[in-house]
């Protein structure tokens, strides 16, 4: 009995050492395999992969497919443009890891590190960017040749830390708050302005009409006059 149990025992610790040595990698992901704390290999194809069993080796998982950061401005964060005015801007990027085994040093896997370390990595190469053009530029033509040149600055910069970037857009600009105002008040004052011409405009005519009116039928009594006096006359 007792060597009947410990033979199943055998079996079943053989079949978790055993099962501990497979995984899967999916399409969607890199594996890393680590072999006490030291990358030992980067695994990029899908399929079914070996290791050795824990401890000596274990594997971490990260995501390949393209992600999407949404990076949304607010009132501490603005752009100098040209002009010396301030605008707030929202941008996403699109990304992907490129190098796994750079990336999980830089950041030790973590996708929150690296989407806050590529978020300033954008507010740098924007602000250097906004500051060589106008309001106008930034949501005219120029607008893609701006975008351009920024995303190849936030992808060369990104590079070194494994991250490939797919795209980089705006998705608002905006005037800050105070401009908000201020060009608010000149829209506002130049409506009241065109609205007191046109009143003034329309009063004037409306006076020569009613001095027209006057007129005319000032004109009809006398002609009517006259001709009551002729046929007296007659």
């Amino acid at each position: 009995m007792n060597k009947g149990m410990s033979l199943l025992t055998g079996l079943f610790v053989a079949m978790l050492m055993a099962y501990s040595t497979i995984f899967v990698v999916d399409q969607r992901a890199y594996a890393i395999v680590f072999a006490f704390g030291e990358v030992k290999s980067v695994i990029t194809e899908p399929g079914l992969h070996f290791k050795l069993p824990r401890p000596f080796q274990v594997v971490e998982f990260l995501d390949r497919r393209i992600l999407t950061l949404s990076i949304d401005s607010n009132n501490r964060e603005r752009f100098i443009t040209a002009e010396k005015k301030n605008v707030q801007i929202d941008t996403f990027v699109k990304w992907q890891i490129a190098d796994p085994k750079r990336y999980f040093v830089s950041f030790i896997g973590e996708e929150r590190r690296a989407e806050s370390r590529l978020a300033q990595i954008v507010r740098g190469a924007l602000n250097d960017e906004i500051t060589k053009h106008t309001v106008k530029d930034v949501i005219s033509n120029e607008r893609a040749q701006i975008m351009d040149a920024v995303k190849k600055r936030v992808a060369d910069e990104s590079k070194q830390i494994g991250i490939a970037i797919v795209d980089v857009r705006l998705k608002r600009v905006d005037f800050a708050e105070e401009i908000n105002a201020a060009v608010y008040d000149r829209m506002k004052a130049e409506r009241a302005r065109k609205a007191k011409e046109q009143r003034s405009t329309g009063a004037a005519e409306s006076e020569q009409i009613r001095a027209d009116a006057l007129l005319s039928r000032g004109a009809q009594a006398h002609v009517r006059a006259e001709t009551a006096e002729a046929v007296l006359a007659a």
